[in-house]
């Protein structure tokens, strides 16, 4: 057989999204690039790899062996050059970190740090909602997962960052023409929502549904930047993790509005499973963080104590 690298990484990358056309796109080359490179690893086997039933592609029971065995050669070639620079004394390796939306705010502050005195560490953080974030952690794809609620159904260890607080935001103007009277939000006023699943939805909804406070109109959203765009233009009144809204606040684009039972307040939190083995990089990073963490948090998060 004379298969190349490239080659193993076109067909796991098939293997994986079960797609020509997905994983052309993921890897950033042309279909027929990608269907040439399929045929010519194809014709080092006489066993199919994969096969097509209507527009569908399917990897085969054999395929499907291939490409664990194909995994497993590129992760080897990858681990072949960590040890080289393991050999030369630098730490090397790779981070898998998964980070639910809101955390994009948080999580680089706490490995720039680290990755800036070793370069010969490796970074893949995943920045997704949180049920994909601890469906990754759960199935040990990531080393750790950032959240600001910790899981109940999962044993984990942690690292607690920073406070998460929850506040009524709006807009200047709206605030102005549909002001807040007392604690009493507007039937007619639209409250704009994260996605089913969302800590800070469940976190509003928790907050509505205990303080009895209807809602009749509602604007549903899938990220946290959707949402504070929203509320800068004036769409609606949203709870919202003030962590990433220290500009628009200082600029006056965007108002807190003081309510009572409000902040709602968690801790933004680096967890992994409980027993988890850890490569030296990861190994590294946790003890980074055991002495570093307070003079992060002094440095760029100081701010959030004054709310």
């Amino acid at each position: 057989m004379n298969y190349t690298l490239n080659q193993l990484k076109i067909f796991l990358k098939i293997a994986e999204l079960k797609s020509i056309t997905k994983a052309s796109e993921s890897l950033h080359l042309t279909q027929p690039a990608v269907s040439i490179q399929l045929k010519n690893f194809q014709d080092q086997f006489d066993i199919p790899l994969t096969e097509v039933i209507g527009r569908q592609l399917y990897v085969t029971p054999y395929g499907e062996e291939i490409a664990k065995a194909a995994e497993k050669i590129l992760l080897e070639v990858e681990n072949m050059k960590y040890k080289s620079l393991a050999f030369k004394g630098k730490l090397a390796g790779q981070l898998t970190i998964a980070v639910v939306s809101t955390g994009k705010y948080v999580m680089p502050f706490y490995l720039a740090p680290f990755l800036s005195k070793h370069n010969g560490v490796n970074l893949f953080m995943d920045v997704t909602n949180r049920y994909q974030v601890l469906e990754a952690l759960e199935r040990n794809e990531v080393d750790f997962a950032l959240v600001s609620v910790l899981p109940e159904n999962l044993q984990v260890e942690k690292r607690t960052f920073i406070d998460n607080k929850l506040f009524l935001f709006g807009s200047p103007s709206l605030i102005k023409s549909v002001p807040i009277k007392g604690q009493i939000i507007p039937e007619n006023l639209p409250l704009i929502y994260r996605e089913e699943g969302s800590a800070t939805r469940q976190a509003m909804e928790k907050f509505i549904s205990q303080n009895k406070i209807p809602v009749t109109k509602k604007i549903q959203l899938t990220s946290n930047e959707a949402v504070k765009q929203a509320v800068l233009a004036g769409l609606g009144y949203s709870i919202m993790p003030i962590i990433g809204l220290e500009n628009e606040i200082k600029n006056n684009q965007i108002q807190i509005v003081p309510i009572q039972k409000l902040p709602i307040v968690t801790s933004w939190n680096l967890i992994w499973l409980k027993g988890k083995k850890f490569s030296p990089a990861a190994v590294a990073y946790l003890d980074f963080l055991t002495k570093h963490i307070e003079s992060i948090n002094e440095a760029n998060f100081s701010w959030l104590s004054t709310y």
